[in-house]
C-alpha cells in the first residue's frame, strides 16, 4: 500500500490524493506539515530533504514534488483512467498540469490574503494586483474550454488535476471574477467527480 505524507488542506497534497482516488489505488495518509510538524524530523528529511509535502512511499521508492507523484501514479497504476500511452497526448495533458504552477502565482497570494490573513492585516493593493493577473490567466483557461469539456480535450486527464485545485479556490474568493461561463461549467463538471468532491471542493482553511 502506498504511503502519502501531508496534510489534507495543502493544495499539492490534495492533487496527489485526488489522483490516487481517481485511479483507485489504495493508500494510507499520515498528517505532516503545518501544525502537524514531522517534516523537519530526521526520518522525514531522509525521505524529502526539502522538508515539504507531499512525499510518498511506494515500497522502496520515495518520491516528492506533487506533479511528479501524479505522473508516477498515472503511469504505474492508471491504465484505463489517468494513464495515457500516446506520448503526444500525454504531453498535452502534462503541459496543462505544469502550467498550473503559473496559475498559482497570482492565486496563491489571493488564498493567503483572503483565507489566512485577518481582514485588518490584508494589503488591498496587492490583492487587487493578484486578482487582475489571475483573471488574465484564467482567461486562457476560459478560451481553452470553449469547445471541449476538459482542459486537454474530451477526456479527464492529469492536466485537470493540475488546475482543478486552483479552480475551486478561485471560486471561493470574495472577489469579482468577471464572466467566464466555460470555466464555471468546468468547475461544475469537476465537482461532479467523487474524488474532487472528497478532496478538493471543501471549505478553505
Amino acid at each position: 500500500m502506498i504511503k502519502i505524507w501531508g496534510r489534507p488542506n495543502s493544495s499539492n497534497v490534495q492533487k496527489v490524493l485526488w489522483a490516487a482516488d481517481e485511479i483507485g489505488v489504495k493508500y494510507e495518509r499520515t498528517d505532516a506539515g503545518g501544525a502537524f510538524g514531522i517534516v523537519k524530523e530526521p526520518r522525514y528529511l531522509a525521505m524529502n530533504p526539502n522538508g515539504l509535502i507531499p512525499t510518498i512511499e511506494d515500497g522502496d521508492l520515495v518520491l516528492w514534488e506533487s506533479n511528479v507523484i501524479v505522473r508516477y501514479l498515472a503511469a504505474k497504476y492508471g491504465k484505463g483512467t489517468l494513464g495515457i500511452d500516446d506520448p503526444g497526448k500525454r504531453a498535452l495533458a502534462e503541459k496543462w498540469m505544469d502550467w498550473g504552477f503559473t496559475l498559482g502565482v497570482p492565486n496563491g497570494p489571493l488564498f493567503w490574503g483572503y483565507v489566512r490573513t485577518p481582514p485588518d492585516k490584508r494589503d488591498p493593493a496587492a490583492l487587487e494586483a493578484s486578482r487582475v493577473k489571475a483573471i488574465e490567466l484564467w482567461t486562457i483557461v476560459e478560451k481553452q474550454l470553449a469547445n471541449q469539456p476538459y482542459i486537454a480535450g474530451k477526456d479527464f486527464t492529469v492536466g485537470d488535476i493540475g488546475l482543478g485545485v486552483f479552480v475551486h479556490r478561485w471560486h471561493q474568493f470574495p472577489i469579482d471574477r468577471g464572466t467566464m461561463p466555460n470555466l464555471a461549467g468546468y468547475y461544475e463538471r469537476l465537482k461532479a467527480r467523487p474524488a474532487y468532491a472528497k478532496h478538493i471542493a471543501l471549505p478553505l482553511t
